[in-house]
């Protein structure tokens, strides 16, 4: 209402003319999904206070954690979701504007890997234990999320069953339908994985997937200014949905930020991962995924190191993995901690969006042309 209000102000006052452009619908579920985090949030945490929904701080970290952290809420994961889906709808008001397949796809996945890790923090909950579903039926959730995100991704919306870099073309890795579902569904479970284990210090996995998904809203918007150069489809929905997840995971941070009120959980984290990946997919960036997530690549190869130097040798190469936990133990205050991680993560981010740029400033007029033209013959 107060969207078509506005619309019809146009013609009297030029200025509101920014409520006609597609573009404007990233930011406004950039900040929708944030304020509606920003106001749920508290509310929701008086919720699972007042409920005594706080469940078990993990016993493989820091002793510091379980005498500071213990009776936090959490199971905050279901308030980013929420907001994100929120803001995602409210930038498709407009009766113009089309809810794409991709995007469908997309949030119905986050919407998936959140249940399953519902599910495992309410057993925590419940059952008053730090271990929730057990590694098998967790693997068998995500599993089932992957494969049914991959197939449709695949089948219904009808993305490309490439390997890419920065574009369809680049380095050109043509999988047949069945090797890139299985392809999609390992990279889904391999970043949700890895979300989850870099949660483990207040506002580090918030605040570094909202710097995370800012850079795929960049590309997303890239992408859907460029149609003679990306193979993409529904670019722009695509980066409504980042823009939902950046808006969401910012209105998080304010209730995650040390010491935090309340916890994502597993709820948020395989929410989190599932979205990097599926926008990856998507945006056809599988190989920047790694270098945009890079935080999370370090923290799951410290622990991947740190179990085989033990299983091989019987002896560990860091205090405690991940390697937050190592740099807590060897003296950082944990405020010292999140900041540089969030360092490390920015430059990342800063550096994945350079070769993204690179990539298409090396393309000349002639080159694009060319590139055009052959498409127009396949």
């Amino acid at each position: 209402m107060l969207y078509s209000f506005l619309i019809s102000l146009v013609d009297q006052f030029s200025a509101l003319n920014v409520f006609r452009y597609l573009t404007f619908r990233t930011g406004l579920s950039v900040m929708s999904s944030m304020i509606i985090v920003f106001l749920v949030g508290g509310p929701f945490i008086k919720f699972i206070e007042s409920h005594k929904i706080t469940g078990p701080i993990r016993d493989d970290g820091p002793l510091g954690h379980i005498i500071k952290k213990t009776g936090t809420p959490t199971m905050g994961g279901v308030v980013i979701v929420v907001g994100a889906v929120a803001g995602y709808l409210v930038s498709h008001l407009r009766a113009e504007t089309i809810v794409t397949r991709s995007g469908i796809v997309l949030i119905l996945a986050i919407l998936a890997a959140s249940a399953v890790g519902l599910i495992d923090d309410w057993i925590k909950v419940s059952r008053e234990r730090n271990l929730g579903l057990n590694k098998s039926a967790k693997i068998v959730g995500l599993l089932v999320v992957a494969s049914g995100f991959s197939i449709f991704a695949m089948y219904w919306a009808q993305t490309s069953p490439v390997i890419a870099l920065t574009r369809a073309d680049l380095p050109g890795i043509t999988l047949g339908k069945v090797l890139w579902v299985l392809w999609a569904a390992v990279l889904v479970i391999a970043t949700a994985n890895a979300v989850n284990l870099t949660d483990g210090l207040d506002g580090l996995a918030s605040g570094s997937a909202a710097i995370g998904f800012s850079a795929f809203v960049v590309i997303g918007y890239w992408i859907f200014r460029h149609p003679e150069i990306y193979e993409v489809s529904h670019a722009l929905d695509l980066a409504i949905v980042a823009a939902a997840m950046t808006g969401a995971c910012i209105g998080f941070l304010w209730w995650n930020a040390p010491p935090a009120r309340i916890f994502m959980g597993d709820t948020g984290s395989l929410a989190i991962g599932t979205a990097f990946a599926g926008l990856a997919l998507f945006l056809e960036t599988h190989l920047l995924l790694p270098v945009i997530g890079a935080l999370y690549v370090l923290e799951t190869l410290s622990v991947i190191i740190q179990v085989g130097s033990y299983r091989i040798f019987g002896r560990r190469v860091f205090r405690m993995a991940p390697i937050h936990h190592h740099f807590e133990l060897v003296g950082w205050p944990e405020t010292t901690v999140l900041i540089r991680m969030w360092i490390i993560n920015g430059i990342c981010v800063a550096i994945a969006l350079g070769v993204f740029y690179a990539d298409f400033i090396g393309l000349d007029a002639a080159a694009v042309a060319d590139l055009a033209a052959f498409r127009c013959l396949l």
